[in-house]
């Protein structure tokens, strides 16, 4: 028999894994409202929320509530009924944790949608049923592909405008899945929806018995993610010296930073670059706890077994599987700027942890993210545009290529004037 006086100790919580999804499509598609509808129908949202959107959505003569209220915050978003920054939203289900990233539609925002899904596990694209696929609908996914988004989601949205006709959907479903074939998408899955209605969004429509795929909420839940992250190649940028120097901690010496890539346990071999230092793991910090491995994207302390010389912008990585260092990079840009990247045009970089100064060498070629055309007679890139691009950094950056490590892979380019961010890139 159980002792009743005995201290109750609650089982601990499984750990719930996160995803990350952008939304992406042309304008007056449905993104926000979309967002909406699954903030509401899973239970995501306060009451108070919800009834001032609904009083807004009253005052302004709709006779439904705009979910897409829930995500555009700008002013100048309400009034055109448009996204224009990028939105974040955070919610979560019994199986799994959102972040969500709901990105503008219009060309000119080209560069918010970049931000926006670089770190994004899976793109979702919301095409309108009436209108079919768009010049923007292939540009995003284009974008989208650049930026090696494992997975991608085509929703045919507002199906409640053509009556849920099977035949709209699956004419919309094979001409996507014809032209994402010249692109670099590994995983599609294409679901009709209405999300006004809600049909197929959390819970599954009474109108599409012709469709006999998951919800769109099934889908984000159960699709797998762990494994498109790298676990074999060790990447630690280091952030932080970790020294205390309290009575406590009197000697401890740590390096903070996230894990870009592989698995780090204690007693694994590591090199220290750029310097080429060799040493042990002594083992991993997480908090005020030792853990037994940390993999990405955990954030962690890590301790070595010597005295080897490390500082903000090294790297830890495994002795037989390390970057090779580089100063001359070739990389994908995506401009950010009005004033045009030029060739000769000095710049700082920022990769990982680590910081320099890069020369643009030469401007390879523009592409048409339209038609995937290559536009070899160019010499600059302007405001929105994605080119190859040629670099001679300072440093040496610590990299790998970008379809194999998206962390070590990307870097940023900023004005050295003003500190404004005007390139971001990835390296081929």
């Amino acid at each position: 028999m159980s002792d009743p006086t005995a201290e109750f100790v609650p089982e601990p919580r499984p750990r719930m894994d996160l995803l990350r999804f952008a939304t992406a499509g042309s304008v007056d598609d449905g993104k926000s409202t979309l967002i909406g509808r699954l903030l509401l129908d899973s239970k995501s949202i306060f009451e108070d929320q919800l009834e001032a959107v609904e009083a807004t959505s009253a005052s302004k003569g709709y006779d439904y509530t705009d979910l897409a209220l829930l995500t555009d915050g700008l002013r100048s978003e309400r009034e055109q009924g448009i996204t224009i920054d990028v939105a974040y939203r955070y919610f979560a289900t019994p199986n799994r944790k959102f972040i969500i990233a709901d990105t503008p539609g219009h060309v000119q925002y080209t560069r918010n949608m970049v931000t926006g899904a670089s770190t994004a596990d899976l793109g979702l694209v919301l095409v309108d049923a009436r209108q079919g696929l768009t010049e923007q609908s292939r540009r995003h996914a284009v974008i989208l592909s650049l930026l090696r988004v494992p997975h991608l989601v085509l929703a045919v949205n507002k199906m409640d405008l053509v009556d849920f006709d099977q035949a709209t959907f699956d004419r919309i479903r094979a001409d996507f899945t014809s032209f994402v074939t010249k692109l670099n998408v590994p995983d599609l899955e294409v679901i009709p929806i209405s999300a006004l209605s809600g049909d197929n969004v959390v819970t599954r429509s009474d109108h599409m018995s012709w469709y006999s795929g998951p919800t769109l909420m099934h889908h984000l839940e159960h699709i797998h993610v762990a494994s498109d992250r790298d676990l074999v190649d060790v990447r630690f940028p280091v952030q932080y010296v970790v020294r205390p120097k309290s009575d406590e901690h009197h000697d401890y010496r740590g390096y903070g930073g996230m894990v870009a890539g592989g698995v780090m346990k204690p007693g694994d071999e590591v090199v220290v670059l750029p310097s080429g230092m060799t040493s042990k793991i002594a083992g991993i910090d997480l908090f005020d706890k030792d853990v037994a491995e940390a993999y990405p994207p955990m954030s962690v302390t890590v301790r070595l077994e010597d005295d080897v010389d490390v500082s903000r912008g090294d790297m830890i990585a495994r002795v037989k599987n390390a970057p090779v260092p580089s100063q001359d990079i070739d990389a994908m840009i995506c401009w950010m700027t009005n004033e045009p990247l030029c060739q000769g045009q000095k710049l700082a970089i920022k990769h990982t942890t680590r910081t320099g100064r890069a020369l643009v060498k030469t401007v390879q070629y523009r592409l048409d993210v339209n038609t995937l055309h290559r536009d070899q007679d160019t010499a600059q890139l302007g405001l929105n545009e994605i080119g190859r691009v040629q670099l001679r950094t300072t440093v040496p950056l610590l990299c790998d290529p970008y379809s194999q490590n998206r962390t070590t892979g990307s870097f940023i380019l900023i004005n050295e004037a003003t500190g404004v961010t005007v390139g971001a890139g990835m390296i081929n």
